[in-house]
C-alpha cells in the first residue's frame, strides 16, 4: 500500500511514504467486521486495461456448473499452493513514480532469490539492489508482505469461504479457453487484506491463470492514507501440470488528500514483478571418501584407496 509524504514535525522534509499494494497493515478500521457492500468497506478503482490476447465474451452457462468448477479449481489450487512451497525461484521487482509528461523520476529495483536454507526453512537472498532512486514515494513493510503473498494471488478450498465468486462467462486467452469469475471479499475483518478483481481459470486445467484486481481495503483516513494500485498477475505452465505466477504489471494514479497545512497530490506509480528460474527444491547430500567429496553418481570415480600409512 502506498501512503503521502507529510512534512513532519522536527523535520524540515517531506516525508511521502507510498505502500506498493499492502496485504496484511493497514486494513478496515472501525469495527471488527464491515460488510463488503458498505461504502467505507470499498474503494472503486480503474482495472487495468486487458491485452489483445483476451478474445470476446460468451456469456452462455458453462457446459459444467459454476459451483462445480469452483469447487474443483479451488481443489486444484490447494495443491499447487504446496507444490509451490517446494520450489526456488528468482523475483524481480521494479516499481517507479511517473510524471505527468510520461517520464520515470523515481525508482525502486531489487532482484531477489526466493530460497532455502540448509535446515529447510523459507528465506530470500538479495542477489542485485541498485541505488533506491525513489523520492515522492518509499517502500513500506506492508508493500513486501504484499509482493511476497498477495499479488501471486491463490484461491484455495481452505480460502474461498471467504469470497463471493460470481460467474462471468467463457473466454480465450491467449489461445487458452478460461473460465471467468469476478471476485470479491464476502466481509472485511480488521487486520486483514483481500482480493478483489477478476480471475481467469483455464477450462481444461482448472488452475488459475490470469487475476487481474487490486488489494482491499485501502486506509482513508485523512493523513493516513494508505493507497495501492490495480494489477494484472499472469501464470504459465512450469512443471508441466501446475501454472505459476511469471509476471505481475501494476499501474495507476493515487490520489491523496490535503488538510492541515499539507497540499493533495495526485502520484502515479508503475510496478512490475517478473517470478523466472523455478526449480523444485531438493536435499543436497555430501559424500565423504577418505576426507574428499565425492559427487553421488554411482560412475564417477573414488580417490584413490589409500590407507594412511
Amino acid at each position: 500500500m502506498l501512503r503521502t509524504l507529510r512534512n513532519l514535525p522536527g523535520t524540515g522534509r517531506v516525508l511521502v511514504v507510498l505502500a506498493l499494494m499492502g496485504m496484511c497493515a493497514g486494513a478496515a478500521f472501525g469495527s471488527d467486521k464491515k460488510k463488503h457492500d458498505e461504502k467505507a468497506a470499498s474503494v472503486s478503482y480503474t482495472p487495468m486495461p486487458l491485452d489483445s490476447g483476451y478474445g470476446p465474451m460468451d456469456i452462455t452457462d458453462p457446459p459444467t456448473p459454476p459451483e462445480e468448477i469452483i469447487r474443483e479449481f479451488t481443489a486444484k489450487e490447494s495443491v499447487f499452493r504446496e507444490a509451490l512451497n517446494h520450489y526456488t525461484y528468482r523475483r524481480a521487482v521494479r516499481v517507479q513514480t511517473i510524471t505527468d509528461d510520461g517520464k520515470v523520476d523515481g525508482e525502486y529495483y531489487e532482484v531477489d532469490d526466493v530460497i532455502f536454507d540448509p535446515s529447510g526453512k523459507r528465506t530470500e537472498k538479495v542477489v542485485l539492489a541498485p541505488a533506491n532512486s525513489l523520492e515522492r514515494i518509499s517502500m513500506s513493510p506492508a508493500d513486501f508482505q504484499d509482493i511476497q503473498q498477495r499479488l501471486p494471488f491463490v484461491l484455495t478450498k481452505e480460502d474461498v469461504g471467504q469470497y463471493d465468486l460470481k460467474y462471468v462467462g467463457r473466454q480465450t486467452v491467449d489461445q487458452v479457453p478460461c473460465y471467468v469469475f469476478d471476485v470479491a471479499p464476502k466481509e472485511l475483518v480488521k487486520g486483514k487484506r483481500y482480493f478483489e478483481g477478476k480471475i481467469w481459470v483455464d477450462a481444461e486445467a482448472l488452475q488459475i491463470v490470469v487475476t487481474s484486481g487490486k488489494n482491499v481495503p485501502d486506509d482513508l483516513r485523512k493523513g493516513h492514507e494508505d493507497l495501492s494500485t490495480p494489477f494484472t498477475t499472469y501464470r504459465e505452465q512450469v512443471d508441466g501440470e501446475n501454472w505459476f505466477p511469471t509476471y505481475t504489471k501494476g499501474d495507476g494514479v493515487l490520489h491523496f488528500t490535503g488538510g492541515n497545512g499539507y497540499l493533495g497530490q495526485d502520484v502515479r506509480v508503475r510496478q512490475t514483478i517478473k517470478y523466472t528460474d523455478y526449480k523444485q527444491f531438493g536435499s543436497t547430500v555430501k559424500i565423504l571418501y577418505n576426507g574428499q567429496e565425492v559427487e553421488n553418481d554411482p560412475s564417477a570415480k573414488k580417490p584413490d584407496d589409500k590407507k594412511p600409512k
